[in-house]
């Protein structure tokens, strides 16, 4: 029960506001204790100092009846001491018990001097008077509590009412609080589990309705995450299962024993491409988790952009040539910082793309501007286009937007999401422009120098 977080709410409030208060109550009486004794100093001096000219001025018989009678006495106690074993008295104490005054105290005030006393709880002042019978000592004293001690009285009341109050109040406020995150830490183990359907239905502003809002981000990227999970694993599934299903008819064709020569060296032909396909596909898989992962190290140097773009051109020549597909450049001189081997892959795939969805006599055209800070690569082709919907996808692993020409066009559509990877390490951004039926634009921007981390 102490581990929860509405305990240690309310234990971390009490525990504050009594360390708090005690401490302000201790500072506040040891700052104003000694201004508050010298108020009531004051008052008290004044008032003994008016009963010794009553004496003075008056016989002692009407003094002791005019004081007797003082409606000051609901306020203060007086003892007239003759000497230091007889005194009189004048108020009535009530509940409070006379202050203790010492025969040392009174021979002091007998033989003129004045005698006072300050204490929390104690307070009196002890004046000489001198009658028509001789010098007497007087002792004062107030019924009510010191000004200090009524201080104190009144701050630990307020304290204790405050503490009470303040406990209630906090015990209903902790309840508001918790009770989000009660439902945060459910829908938590909730997703845990599988099921990202979770509504919160948390309307609260501040830090706890932004974390609110983060945590309902956060459960739809996972919701779409657990998605493409799911795609992944069957798309892998299904582009492995293929050439597994191929390779094991013909390896069991391949058995029989009548089985002509021709025939076999064609089921061996389909047999190894299938596994170069596999080889592919385990390549291509490897060389995505390496850059998803960052554990790839950028080998980068300074290399000239349109060189390279040309000797890829020229590398994949005989995807091209064949079909007689022609490359409209314009490629202006530039220089950049980045992996050589990498982007070579970037051209590899969008050119090889662009080739394979051309019609055969097609132009392929390829743009270079260069502005301080970044460079702009444009790839053009008149080929079949990407259904706006498909947009948006083309990046994923797997994906593959020529659905109704699946039978057509081989890949395994892992092309463009290993681009994607390679033009995010170097700091950059690809996007694509395309309507379908009449081509597609792809346009890659690349800073000129690409940063270290």
């Amino acid at each position: 029960m102490t581990g929860s977080l509405y305990t240690r709410v309310v234990l971390t409030f009490l525990v504050s506001v009594i360390g708090g208060t005690i401490l302000s109550f201790l500072a506040t009486t040891w700052i104003f204790q000694d201004k508050l004794n010298e108020n009531l100093q004051g008052s008290l001096l004044d008032f003994g100092q008016d009963i010794v000219r009553i004496y003075e001025t008056l016989p002692l018989h009407e003094a002791e009846m005019f004081i007797s009678e003082m409606k000051q006495l609901n306020s203060y106690h007086i003892r007239i001491y003759k000497a230091t074993d007889q005194f009189q008295s004048y108020g009535e104490l009530k509940e409070q018990h006379p202050f203790p005054v010492t025969t040392e105290q009174v021979k002091k005030v007998l033989d003129g001097e004045r005698v006072q006393f300050n204490g929390i709880d104690t307070f009196f002042l002890g004046l000489p008077i001198k009658t028509e019978m001789g010098s007497k000592a007087m002792f004062v004293e107030p019924l009510t509590s010191s000004s200090t001690s009524f201080l104190i009285k009144f701050v630990l009341t307020f304290m204790i009412c405050s503490l009470i109050a303040g406990s209630l109040l906090i015990l209903i406020a902790a309840m508001f609080l918790v009770r989000p995150i009660k439902k945060l830490t459910e829908a938590t183990r909730l997703i845990a589990a599988g099921d990202f359907n979770v509504k919160l239905n948390i309307k609260q502003k501040g830090e706890i309705g932004a974390l609110a809002r983060s945590f309902e981000e956060m459960m739809h990227d996972l919701k779409q995450l657990e998605q493409m999970r799911r795609e992944f694993v069957a798309n892998v599934s299904h582009e492995v299962q293929s050439p597994l299903t191929s390779i094991s008819g013909f390896a069991i064709a391949l058995k029989q024993v009548d089985l002509p020569d021709d025939e076999r060296s064609d089921y061996l032909d389909i047999i190894i491409t299938e596994t170069a396909r596999m080889s592919k596909i385990s390549d291509s898989l490897l060389k995505l988790s390496l850059l998803e992962s960052q554990s790839l190290q950028m080998r980068l140097a300074t290399l000239s952009l349109d060189e390279q773009i040309r000797q890829v051109i020229v590398a994949i020549q005989p995807q091209w040539s064949a079909r007689n597909i022609q490359f409209d450049l314009d490629l202006q001189p530039t220089k950049i910082t980045a992996d050589h081997d990498q982007l070579n892959q970037v051209w590899i795939n969008i050119f090889g793309n662009a080739i394979k969805f051309s019609e055969d006599g097609a132009r392929i055209s390829i743009r270079i501007k260069q502005n301080i800070k970044n460079v702009t690569i444009r790839i053009s082709d008149s080929g079949i286009g990407i259904l706006p919907e498909d947009q948006k996808r083309i990046f994923d692993r797997f994906f593959k937007a020529d659905r109704s020409h699946s039978q057509k066009y081989e890949g395994s559509g892992m092309g463009l999401a290993i681009v994607k990877q390679i033009v995010s390490l170097h700091q950059g951004d690809i996007r694509v422009e395309s309507e379908y039926g009449r081509g597609t634009t792809f346009i890659v921007i690349l800073p000129i120098t690409t940063p270290t981390e």
